[in-house]
């Protein structure tokens, strides 16, 4: 049966469930970004945190010591239990169902952001807070990493282009966040409460993403690619008993013949092997890697040091980094993800392809180059705001485009039943690009 004979994707709900699911995926970490000022704010010495949220105002008093390493400490424990797990996850996806692994890691975001969300209510030390905080972010970041590269997997089973919906969900949930954070200094300073909302509206993401994982398996078009392989395989095999009892019975002492033979295509029960499979799709796994490294290896750690050319104390001045750093990078790296869906230039046996990935460490000069302050070394050579916001355009939109070919174009570099296992170790690949991009981006801060 070829794949024209297959169920078609009525109404495109297999694609958008995997939209949902790669929404899903990224929302719940963004929104807890997003929150930043809520969890630092939960840190300062107990008697100045009322005087730090009154609207009243009054002289801010200088950051705690657990304020100051919040966000080194968040960065940490958000990168290293991703690439771990994600590694991990190359692996025991052969041992644990997959089902397990994305139900599991879906009630378990949920349930540390429902936890999170009722601890915006209970009075806490600041030093009993900083290790909770860190831990939920561990926790979130490594069933996180599992749910990610288990997706990218069973993605991998079906036709290239429905990768591309994960990419294009995770894109929009970078997208939201930023809108959120706009709209908290569009409406001044809040209350702690108020993030109750935030962490509720991961909340519903998550169950959202569950009701759409639990119908996925109802829909034939699914069904048919994910069953696909096994089914050929358990036909064969029929077949081949069938042949066999034929030439029982025309030998006179009951011996089979061994000069035909037919050796099946694959053994279901054999595990791919993690290295044979990288050596097939090594190309695209260094170039999502690399990808990823340049990108985070600039943004936000460069990218948010941009001062506009009009000066602070002004309201372009306070919608700036807001909105032509994280809302232009999310919005064009979600266009550029959802590009795909509609053509997927060059091929995934194009030159071209490892070449555009390369070429994009041009951005690395020119973000140095432009307004960051404060800066030691480097001169400033693109001042104006317009210059920055073209770069973040082509820089954000080359990051949604080139990540998503690659991910599409890595799982259909192996054979059918290796398409999951290559999935995860695509997404693994994707993970050490994020990994490597922020320790580099201590080297370029330091450089300017």
């Amino acid at each position: 049966m070829t794949a024209r004979d297959g169920p078609q994707d009525r109404y495109k709900a297999v694609w958008l469930i995997f939209f949902i699911l790669g929404l899903g995926t990224l929302l719940p970490w963004n929104f807890f970004m997003t929150a930043r000022e809520y969890f630092i704010s939960r840190l300062a010495d107990p008697e100045s945190m009322n005087r730090l949220w009154n609207e009243t105002g009054g002289a801010a008093s200088p950051p705690s010591c657990l304020q100051s390493m919040f966000d080194n400490f968040m960065t940490l424990c958000a990168m290293v239990p991703l690439l771990i797990f994600t590694c991990l996850n190359s692996f025991i996806h052969q041992r644990i169902p997959q089902q397990i692994r994305i139900s599991g890691s879906l009630v378990a975001i949920g349930l540390v952001f429902l936890i999170t969300a009722i601890m915006v209510k209970v009075t806490m030390e600041p030093l009993p807070f900083f290790v909770f905080t860190m831990i939920s972010i561990v926790f979130i970041n490594s069933f996180g990493a599992i749910l990610q590269s288990s997706l990218f997997g069973l993605a991998g089973l079906l036709p290239a282009s429905y990768t591309a919906p994960i990419m294009s969900g995770q894109g929009l949930a970078g997208t939201f966040a930023a809108l959120a954070m706009i709209f908290s200094i569009a409406i001044g300073a809040q209350q702690p409460e108020s993030f109750i909302g935030y962490f509720t509206t991961a909340c519903v993401a998550i169950v959202l993403a569950v009701f759409s994982y639990i119908l996925l398996p109802r829909m034939d078009f699914f069904r048919y690619y994910s069953m696909k392989d096994k089914t050929e395989y358990h036909v064969y095999h029929a077949e081949l008993e069938t042949k066999r009892d034929l030439i029982k019975k025309d030998e006179p002492n009951g011996m089979e013949q061994n000069n035909s033979k037919i050796i099946p295509i694959h053994n279901p029960d054999e595990k791919p092997s993690v290295l044979s499979i990288f050596k097939k799709l090594w190309v695209m796994a260094v170039s999502v890697c690399f990808v990823f490294t340049v990108t985070i290896g600039v943004f936000p750690s460069i990218t948010a040091k941009v001062s506009t050319i009009l000066g602070e104390g002004n309201k372009w001045g306070l919608y700036f980094i807001p909105v032509s750093c994280f809302l232009m990078f999310n919005v064009f790296d979600w266009t550029g993800r959802s590009l795909t869906a509609l053509f997927t230039w060059p091929g995934k046996d194009s030159c071209l392809l490892p070449v555009m990935v390369a070429l994009r460490v041009i951005f690395i000069p020119l973000f140095m180059l432009c307004n960051v302050q404060p800066r030691n070394y480097l001169p400033v050579i693109f001042s104006h705001d317009a210059w920055y916001i073209i770069f973040m355009i082509f820089f954000s939109i080359s990051n949604g485009y080139l990540a998503s070919l690659c991910m599409c174009f890595g799982p259909k570099k192996v054979l059918a039943h290796e398409a999951e296992t290559a999935g995860a170790v695509m997404a693994f690949f994707l993970s050490l690009g994020l990994a490597l991009g922020a320790a580099i981006s201590f080297l370029f801060r330091i450089l300017i």
